[in-house]
C-alpha cells in the first residue's frame, strides 16, 4: 500500500512541478524523497495540526484545510534542497493538485493498496 502511495505522491508532485512555474522539483531522486517526506508530513504532522487548528476549521467552514495541505507542501520543499515552492499561493495549488491527483487514483486503489475494478451489470 505504501508504495502505491509513494508513487501516487510522485505522480502529484511532478505534475504540480510542470503545471505550475512557483513550484520546481530537480531530479528524480528528489521527486522520491519529497513524496516519501510528504506521505510521512501527511500521516504524523497533518492530524496533530487538525487537532490544533480545528475551531479555524470549523470557522472557515472547513477552507483552513486548504490552508494545511499547503503548510506540509511547504514544510516538505523547506526540508528538501531540491524541492522549491515560490510562496503560499504556489504551495496551495501545488498541494490541491496533488490531491487531485491522490484522489483520482484512489478511486481505482482500494485501502489495501490494490488496483480494484468494480464492475456494474445491468439486468
Amino acid at each position: 500500500g505504501i508504495v502505491i502511495r509513494t508513487l501516487i505522491y510522485m505522480l502529484g508532485l511532478f505534475l504540480a512541478s510542470r503545471l505550475l512555474p512557483g513550484v520546481s522539483i530537480v531530479g528524480t531522486g528528489s521527486v522520491i524523497l519529497a513524496a516519501l517526506l510528504l506521505g510521512l508530513a501527511n500521516a504524523f504532522i497533518r492530524p496533530l495540526m487538525f487537532v490544533l487548528t480545528l475551531p479555524l476549521t470549523i470557522v472557515t467552514l472547513g477552507l483552513f484545510i486548504f490552508v494545511l495541505n499547503a503548510a506540509m507542501f511547504g514544510l516538505v520543499a523547506a526540508i528538501l534542497d531540491n524541492f522549491q515552492v515560490a510562496g503560499f499561493w504556489s504551495a496551495l495549488l501545488g498541494a490541491v493538485i496533488v490531491s487531485i491527483t491522490s484522489t483520482v487514483a484512489s478511486w481505482t486503489i482500494g485501502p489495501d493498496g490494490k488496483y480494484e475494478v468494480f464492475v456494474i451489470r445491468r439486468r
